[in-house]
C-alpha cells in the first residue's frame, strides 16, 4: 500500500482506531493530520482525515475543488465566514476559497473531494443547538446533516442511548461511521470513540451499544 492509495478501494471494508495512530505533519506548521483514506496525489487527492490545529496555525488561502466538508470535534476552527466552535458542521461546495486558522487550537474532522457539482449548496449547522428527531429504531435520535436528491450522500448525526440494539440492516449505497462519543459493535467488532468505519456497498449488520453512542454516518455515498 502507497502513501497515495490508503484504504481507496471504496469496495473493501476499513477501520481505523485513531486513537493508535500518531499525528503526522501536514504541509503547514502547526497542522497536523491522522489519515483515514485518500485515493490519488498525496496533496490533491480525495481524502478523510482528522486534523489538529495548534493555537495560532493558520493555513494559506486555497480552492477546494470538488467540495470540503468539516465537523469540528474540539475548539474553535475559523476562517473569513467566521468563528465555528465545536458542534459546528460545514459543508463547503465546489469553488469555495478561504483561508483557515485556529486562535485557540481546534481538532475538526475533514473530507476533501468527495462533494463534486457546482449546484451544491453551502451548509452550516450549530449541532449542539439543532433539534433532534426520533430515529427509525427505538433508543435512537437522528440530526440530518446534509440531504439533496441531486446527490447520493447523505449525513447525519445518530444518538443511540444506553442498551439500544439495531436490528440487521442492508446499506446498498455503502456506510461510513465515525464514532464521536461512547461506543458501539456489531458481528465485525467493537468501535470506541474516535474509530472510523467503512463499510462497502451491499454491506450488512446489526449494532448495539451498550454505554450510547454518538455517531457521525455518511450513507449511500459508495456506489
Amino acid at each position: 500500500m502507497t502513501a497515495e492509495q490508503l484504504n481507496a478501494d471504496k469496495f473493501e471494508r476499513a477501520v481505523c482506531d485513531t486513537n493508535a495512530m500518531d499525528w503526522q505533519p501536514s504541509p503547514v506548521a502547526g497542522v497536523w493530520r491522522k489519515r483515514l483514506e485518500l485515493s490519488g496525489p498525496v496533496e490533491a487527492g480525495r481524502v478523510t482525515s482528522l486534523v489538529k490545529f495548534d493555537a495560532g496555525a493558520r493555513f494559506p488561502a486555497h480552492d477546494h475543488p470538488d467540495g470540503e466538508e468539516i465537523l469540528v470535534l474540539d475548539g474553535v476552527f475559523s476562517d473569513e465566514f467566521g468563528d465555528h466552535p465545536k458542534g459546528t458542521f460545514m459543508l463547503n461546495p465546489e469553488g469555495t476559497r478561504h483561508e483557515p486558522y485556529s486562535e485557540q487550537g481546534c481538532l475538526p474532522l475533514v473530507k476533501l473531494r468527495q462533494y463534486p457539482g457546482t449546484a451544491r449548496e453551502a451548509v452550516r449547522i450549530d449541532t449542539l443547538s439543532a433539534t433532534w428527531q426520533e430515529g427509525e429504531y427505538s433508543g435512537t435520535e437522528q440530526l440530518m446533516l446534509y440531504q439533496d436528491e441531486a446527490h447520493p450522500e447523505a449525513i447525519c448525526l445518530f444518538r443511540m442511548a444506553p442498551g439500544c440494539e439495531v436490528a440487521e440492516h442492508d446499506h446498498p449505497g455503502g456506510e461510513e461511521l465515525f464514532v464521536l462519543e461512547g461506543g458501539l459493535e456489531d458481528q465485525n467488532g467493537h468501535y470506541g470513540q474516535g474509530s472510523w468505519e467503512r463499510n462497502p456497498v451491499g454491506s450488512h449488520h446489526w449494532a448495539k451499544s451498550e454505554s450510547g453512542a454518538l455517531v457521525y454516518a455518511k450513507l449511500g455515498h459508495l456506489i
